[in-house]
């Protein structure tokens, strides 16, 4: 028996032209601790909803460890959050999350990332998003797409654009006790996402699909078709 038979989540990945993203082993989290400690942003600003960046090297470790952890605990059909590690030339460069609630009613997924500074700029975070989309919409059978980003943040503004995503709302938060900022929420239908030139390569689908929705299904929506077989 191997490990993803225990846990059928480890079995899935998701190929683009640069990138390898796989739900979060024990053995990706030093390097995705250091690629963090290296620096994801500009320290005068916080683009998280929670300020995990500003913690001492330390405790930036362990509550990094136990967010994902975390995860893994609180998975159940309907209601989960995947963390992918993204690698290139395998080494992990960054996070790529997927979430959901209620998914089998809303057909619904958040989504948020990272990437360590050394990678920004290179038009890795639409790559890496665009593979997650063809995923959610495509494997998944999800309707809709959610994420957010500060106002200022307009990188990662500009990734949801690119993708088809539409503002959908503004939230005022609070990112550090004296840090306030404008959210912009925004919102992508699965049938204006603006798909890449290439198509996402998937192992592990079906056994994902029995983890996370609960039952045996087929999915066809005309780029990909997921059957589960005994």
């Amino acid at each position: 028996m191997k490990l993803e038979d225990v846990w059928p989540l480890f079995g899935l990945r998701l190929a683009t032209p640069r990138l390898e993203l796989r739900p979060v082993r024990d053995e990706d989290l030093p390097g995705l601790v250091e690629n963090a400690l290296a620096g994801v942003h500009d320290p005068a600003r916080m683009p998280f909803g929670v300020p995990w960046t500003d913690a001492e090297p330390e405790e930036l470790a362990r509550s990094f460890a136990q967010y994902h952890w975390r995860n893994r605990v609180n998975t159940t059909p309907n209601r989960w959050g995947i963390t992918f590690t993204v690698l290139r030339g395998g080494e992990p460069i960054g996070i790529q999350e997927l979430r959901a609630h209620d998914f089998d009613s809303l057909r619904t997924v958040e989504s948020g990332s990272w990437l360590t500074r050394s990678q920004q700029g290179l038009g890795l975070g639409t790559e890496m998003r665009a593979g997650l989309l063809m995923f959610a919409f495509d494997v998944l059978d999800a309707e809709w797409a959610q994420s957010s980003a500060a106002s200022w943040n307009r990188p990662s503004l500009t990734v949801s654009e690119h993708l088809g995503y539409v503002p959908n709302g503004v939230n005022r938060v609070r990112t550090r006790p004296t840090e306030i900022a404008d959210e912009i929420r925004l919102r992508l239908h699965r049938d204006d996402f603006i798909r890449p030139p290439w198509s996402v390569g998937i192992e592990g689908a079906d056994a994902a699909l029995r983890q996370l929705i609960g039952r045996h299904d087929e999915r066809t929506h005309g780029h990909l078709t997921w059957r589960d077989r005994p």
